[in-house]
């Protein structure tokens, strides 16, 4: 997928590097990217599991749908320094992506105290 996007007032347009489709051996499949994040609660040192956010990127095929311009996409600048020569990042904007998608974004709660995970699919 292309990164379209406005960073420091410029548009930007960046080819992602994964493929849309992938080749292992003599098959062709479309590249699947989901992505897990933790989120945790600190208290004196010590992590709390919180909640687990589980969250389906969508594929380059999707562009149009997910990412047609520089003002209407789903990624946040990424922690890069160009001035470094690191390679550009971005991050997923889970509620823009929600927005675009409820189901590609699902939340599990952590209850700690009761050690139960809770959530419901959101369509």
């Amino acid at each position: 997928m292309w990164v379209r996007q406005r960073r420091s007032g410029r548009a930007i347009n960046e080819k992602g590097l994964l493929p849309e489709i992938s080749e292992y051996g003599d098959n062709h499949y479309l590249t699947t990217t989901c992505l897990v994040h933790f989120l945790y609660e600190d208290e004196t040192d010590v992590h709390h599991l919180k909640e687990v956010k589980i969250t389906a990127i969508p594929n380059g095929k999707l562009q149009d749908r997910y990412n047609p311009t520089v003002d209407d996409g789903i990624w946040l600048a990424g922690r890069n320094a160009p001035t470094r020569g690191e390679d550009f990042r971005v991050r997923v904007s889970f509620a823009k992506l929600k927005e675009k998608a409820s189901w590609r974004v699902q939340v599990i709660n952590y209850d700690e105290i009761t050690k139960e995970c809770k959530g419901e699919w959101q369509p």
